[in-house]
């Protein structure tokens, strides 16, 4: 009877999300998570729909891991604030693509991710997204 391969458990914590990553991407990786903890130190760091989240308890922002590039996913209202820095770099509707082979953008993410959690402390609403 032929057996079938036990699934691949998901990351439980942002660390094991990393080492889980590409390894072209690891490096990046690490940097962004440094800035972004660095903004937020007092969040909960968590993995949700298999994506590193911070929150406080609110939404402050994510990243994810692809194959050739990583996503600052920060709320909406930064990536307005922050539009005419960004037209530099690639968007999508929701983040920022960070290439693996190009430098990360570090103060301006810092600034971004800066941003975010002033603003989620200054909310008055209790919903979870902005």
């Amino acid at each position: 009877m032929p057996t079938t391969p036990s699934p691949v458990p998901r990351p439980a914590t942002i660390a094991e999300y990393i080492a889980a990553a590409p390894a072209a991407g690891q490096p990046l990786l690490r940097a962004l998570y440094g800035v972004l903890k660095r903004a937020a130190p007092q969040a909960q760091e968590v993995i949700k729909w298999n994506t590193p989240f911070f929150i406080e308890p609110r939404f402050v922002y994510a990243f994810s891991a692809h194959k050739a590039h990583a996503s600052f996913a920060p709320p909406a209202a930064a990536l307005a604030h922050f539009q005419e820095a960004l037209q530099t770099l690639k968007t999508t509707k929701g983040t920022i693509v960070l290439p693996y082979d190009h430098p990360l953008p570090e103060g301006l993410i810092r600034q971004i991710a800066e941003y975010s959690v002033q603003r989620v402390r200054e909310r008055r609403s209790d919903g979870f997204w902005e």
